[in-house]
């Protein structure tokens, strides 16, 4: 999850108008591919360097058939963002458009940010306008069908009026996408399929619809629940796999419940994973709770769960956090303290906590990013993890058993690996991962 502030996502749309995670599939998975597989990003062992590539040959005036002596137009230039990993969720067992290199989307204007579910892939426009690509089959494309389109972006269809100023990065429930508007309004639409949308059913919709929360300033929803800072209260809804949704209860619920112990006006942002739920505040504090077998609350402890806040002891304030995970057994968090310094609790089994072991950490371990590499956002999936560096480099570490590392293969990285360069946005859910392009 790496993240473009809700403020200054507001302000860029303002000037031009004035979301996973379920169960991965099979690890010897079936694919329904989109396009022809990407070619690898080349690797440079230099520290922090961009990934070579060969440009594509530009013909020259009088090859194009202009005369010389004329200036050559530059050509139309077509914002993109790029992505790798698969979309699961339609059929039980299958991946579709499984890219283990990034791989290229265009859309039809700049984009400001850019967002992920189980099952689709999102980006604002600078216009306020949203666009998606994936599968449709929930409604969680947004535009109206039940169609999947894995290549080609679709606009979802908001009611007239409305402007779209910032998207959950971290993350959006399964099957489930969210957006808030410019008036602080939460939209939802797709799968719904715990409540999550807090609308008192389970229905889906295939068009966004206006949920019963105001003000919003955070959002993050993972599975069949979801988390919402709405006018200063932190509210929940959905299923309450082990107390995800914090109330201090294991009840699902449709409606909104109070999540306890937590002032919302000190929140300043919120997470979510297959089972677990998070907070960072404006202090630096950081709080976690539901699913603990493998050490998710980060706490000291294995096993028992948590339904409400728990407080993770850290050395020094957080500023930045990721939270992943997508089934049993299995759930990471990782944070950037103030001081620059990098720590990880939660399930190893895939080295995705970034300190080159494996096995559990119930309390944060340091990690460390490679030598003259500064990190300067996170995000994490089912076992992958990633960093985006000040030189806007992407980097990779953990499984990749559907090309979620992006590195062209399907093994693992014990250490991190260059995949991309350029970056200034990631989202991440179970196994895909989604960059955007200055």
């Amino acid at each position: 999850m790496g993240k473009v502030g809700a403020g200054a996502v507001v302000a860029a749309v303002l000037v031009i108008a004035a979301c996973a995670s379920g169960q991965p599939p099979s690890r010897q998975p079936s694919v329904v591919s989109a396009r022809p597989s990407a070619t690898a990003a080349v690797h440079s062992s230099t520290p922090d360097a961009t990934p070579s590539s060969v440009p594509a040959a530009t013909p020259s005036p009088t090859a194009a058939g202009l005369p010389s002596s004329l200036p050559v137009p530059s050509p139309p230039e077509t914002p993109t963002v790029e992505h790798w990993g698969s979309f699961f969720g339609a059929t039980k067992g299958v991946n579709y458009d499984l890219e283990t290199s990034p791989a290229s989307v265009s859309l039809p204007g700049p984009v400001v940010q850019v967002a992920s579910s189980n099952s689709d892939e999102y980006a604002l426009l600078i216009d306020g306008s949203v666009y998606a690509w994936g599968l449709g089959t929930a409604g969680e494309l947004g535009d109206g069908s039940r169609q999947n389109s894995l290549i080609k972006p679709v606009r979802v269809q908001f009611p007239p009026g409305v402007s779209i100023a910032w998207l959950p990065t971290d993350v959006m429930p399964y099957d489930t996408a969210f957006a808030v508007d410019t008036s602080g309004r939460v939209w939802g639409w797709g799968n719904n399929g715990g409540g999550e949308l807090c609308l008192g059913n389970t229905r889906s919709y295939d068009t966004p619809v206006q949920l019963p929360l105001q003000g919003v300033t955070s959002l993050a929803g993972a599975s069949n629940h979801a988390l919402y800072d709405s006018g200063g209260t932190v509210y929940a809804c959905g299923q309450n796999l082990e107390g995800s949704l914090g109330d201090g209860s294991f009840a699902s619920s449709t409606r909104p419940v109070r999540v306890r112990g937590l002032d919302g006006s000190s929140v300043i942002e919120l997470v979510a994973a297959f089972a677990n739920s998070g907070a960072l505040l404006s202090d630096g504090e950081y709080f976690d709770w539901g699913y603990n077998h493998n050490g998710q609350l980060g706490d000291g402890q294995l096993g028992g769960p948590s339904d409400v806040p728990v407080r993770v002891p850290l050395p020094h304030p957080v500023t930045e956090v990721a939270q992943g995970g997508s089934i049993w057994n299995n759930g990471q968090t990782l944070a950037v303290l103030s001081d620059g310094s990098l720590w990880s609790w939660g399930d190893d089994s895939d080295y995705q906590l970034g300190n080159g072991t494996t096995g559990m950490a119930p309390s944060p371990v340091r990690f460390y990013s490679p030598p003259g590499v500064i990190y300067e956002s996170l995000a994490t999936g089912s076992a992958t993890s990633y960093a985006v560096s000040t030189a806007g480099n992407v980097y990779a570490w953990g499984t990749s058993f559907v090309g979620q590392l992006g590195n062209g293969t399907t093994g693992i990285a014990s250490a991190p690996v260059l995949v991309a360069s350029g970056a200034t946005e990631i989202s991440a859910t179970a196994n895909n991962v989604v960059i955007g392009n200055p």
